[in-house]
Order: structure tokens, then C-alpha cells, then sequence
């Protein structure tokens, strides 16, 4: 594929164009990445007998873990990591080119929610900012850089100030996005409840560590009362993919024209799950041109008849199968 087909990636309109580019970047991947090539053939797939998009393999999302995941010998402009507990292994995305990830993100969030020049953003990440090497960190530092409102900026620990800037924003009437990981956002709501009536708040989920983790409807019932919001909003992206889906509430994510996400049986890995029953999550990610754009993550959800989706959870390490290919 030449550059000019990877941006009819962001100008696809319907699911037929969706098809044909996926196949094209299944083929071009096929020949080019080394790791996803061996996977295939082990499953007996290659592009001679894969000719339509639901025969495409979806590699495991923990070979990022062990092996470099590239479809290009190009050194990365940058190598996005995984947050992990100590001692485990990370996940580690090696970035041929950042402006895909950057157009895929500010065109996303644009889809969703229009130009990001009309928010004040706010970002309660401390878990993120604590370290390097995040994907979420990059993009959101380009929301706040682009947002070229003068509040907009990062809090790390200081739940007060950020208090004050809200309560500030919210008596101007300034359109503002909260943007934060759970476990902050909890502790913002315990000991600063306040009305937010400009605000649209945007949790990315992780507890990380830091607190019981709580179902969604638990947390979003604890914001929602605290900030006396109706909805709460979420983002639902990932280190080892380079575009994100919204939810605006109810916890029903919608992706964008091209990112579309299915479902596959937890017990037998290589088979589709039906709509609106639970089962393992498989996305592909065009953006994810240079790396792989059809990965099997370890998130648990339900895809509904009009593309939305829910994301339930995350499987037990020993539910994990179909992964006995991990050893290549």
C-alpha cells in the first residue's frame, strides 16, 4: 500500500470500504511482519485462502509483550509502552510514524466530539504522568496544546487546585473536558463534590493498583452523584493501538469509521461470538498500519447489531486460550 491509500484509512464511509482497506493492510501485513506472518501460517491462514475480513487472524495482544511488532524494518519515531506491575513484562508499540497515531486520535476525537479547540482540558492522569513512554500522555498533551485555552493543563496530585480551576471554569461557563484515570477521579469526587454544569467528564478507566477496582455502573454512579452530572463519559483505547472508541454514557462505546471491534468465543478463541453475548474482544485498528491491526485483546465485552459495544472486563490469566502459539 502507498501513503496514498493509508489516508483513505480516515476517509472511509461505509462498511464495503471498511472490508476492502482491511484486506489490503491484512495482505500488506501479511508479507511485511515478520511475527504476524509466522502466527498465520501456524494457523494454516495466508493470503492465498484469506479473502474476506472475517477469515483475517487476530494475533494476541500479549506478543507486543515479547516480540517487536512491526510491519516495517524503519527505526520508530517513538516506542509507546504499557503501564505493568513491577516485574511483569510490558507492552511495547514501536511507532514507524507518529502522525498516523496523531491523525487517527485528533480526527477520532473530532468524529465524536468536535474540534478540540472548544474545550478547556483538564487531565487528572497521575498513574500516567508518573512514568514514561505513555500513548495517552502524548495525545492528551496534544488536546491540551491545541486547545490553546490558557487553564488547560495537567494535575498530578494537587486535587485542590484543580477543584479551583473547575469551580472557576464552571462560573465563566467555559466548555470544559475532564479527562482523567478512575482511581483520581474517585478521590476528586470524595473530597471536592461539586455541580459541573459545563463540564463533560471522561474517565479512562485502571484503577492501577490504587483502589477495589468497581464495576462501571458503581463508578459512574459515584462521579455522577459527586459532580451531579447525568452521564459519564469514556475513552477506550490502549498502548498497542493507535485509535481510541467513546462511550458518552451507559458504557456503549462507539468506534470510529476506521477501528471496528468484534467479539470471539472465550472458549474457543478462533470462532465469533454472537451479538449481544459475552465474549473476548478483537479490533481492528487500520491506523495500526505499521504494526498489526488485527489483535485479540484480553478485554471481555458484548457487541451489539449497530456496531456500539460494551466492555464487561477482563479475562482471568488461566481463561487466556488459544495462545499455546506464544511460543514462536
Amino acid at each position: 500500500m502507498d501513503l496514498h491509500r493509508i489516508q483513505d484509512i480516515f476517509s472511509i464511509s461505509n462498511a464495503a470500504a471498511f472490508d476492502g482497506l482491511a484486506l489490503e493492510v491484512f495482505q500488506y501485513q501479511y508479507l511485511n511482519n515478520p511475527v504476524y506472518q509466522t502466527f498465520c501460517k501456524h494457523l494454516g491462514k495466508s493470503i492465498s485462502n484469506v479473502s474476506q475480513v472475517g477469515q483475517v487472524p487476530f494475533l494476541p495482544i500479549e506478543f507486543f509483550k515479547t516480540h517487536r511488532v512491526a510491519s516495517t524494518n524503519q527505526e520508530p519515531e517513538v516506542v509507546f509502552t504499557s503501564s505493568g506491575t513491577t516485574g511483569s513484562n510490558t507492552s511495547k508499540h514501536h511507532i514507524a510514524n507518529l502522525s498516523l497515531y496523531t491523525q487517527s486520535f485528533r480526527q477520532g476525537f473530532e468524529h465524536f466530539y468536535g474540534p478540540v479547540e472548544d474545550y478547556c482540558i483538564l487531565a487528572l492522569l497521575p498513574s500516567y504522568l508518573e512514568r514514561q513512554g505513555s500513548s495517552l500522555i502524548y495525545m492528551v498533551n496534544d488536546m491540551i496544546l491545541r486547545s490553546k485555552h490558557t487553564d488547560s493543563g495537567f494535575y498530578l496530585d494537587d486535587l485542590k487546585a484543580l477543584h479551583l480551576k473547575l469551580r472557576k471554569l464552571e462560573e465563566n461557563h467555559v466548555k470544559t473536558l475532564l479527562i482523567g484515570v478512575s482511581f483520581a477521579l474517585l478521590d476528586l469526587a470524595e473530597q471536592f463534590p461539586m455541580t459541573l454544569a459545563h463540564t463533560t467528564i471522561m474517565e479512562t478507566g485502571g484503577m492501577k493498583g490504587r483502589r477495589k477496582e468497581l464495576i462501571r455502573e458503581e463508578l459512574h454512579a459515584i462521579l455522577k452523584n459527586a459532580f451531579g452530572v447525568p452521564k459519564v463519559h469514556s475513552e477506550y483505547g490502549m498502548t498497542e493501538l493507535l485509535s481510541q472508541a467513546y462511550s458518552k454514557g451507559d458504557g456503549l462505546f462507539h468506534a470510529p469509521p476506521w477501528m471496528r471491534i468484534l467479539s470471539r468465543d472465550t472458549e474457543d478463541p478462533f470462532s465469533d461470538q454472537s451479538l449481544g453475548k459475552t465474549g473476548g474482544l478483537n479490533v481492528i485498528d487500520l491506523a495500526n498500519f505499521h504494526s498489526c491491526s488485527f489483535i485479540a485483546t484480553q478485554d471481555l465485552g458484548k457487541i451489539y447489531k449497530d456496531g456500539t459495544f460494551e466492555v464487561l472486563g477482563r479475562f482471568d490469566h488461566s481463561d487466556i486460550r488459544g495462545c499455546n502459539l506464544m511460543a514462536l
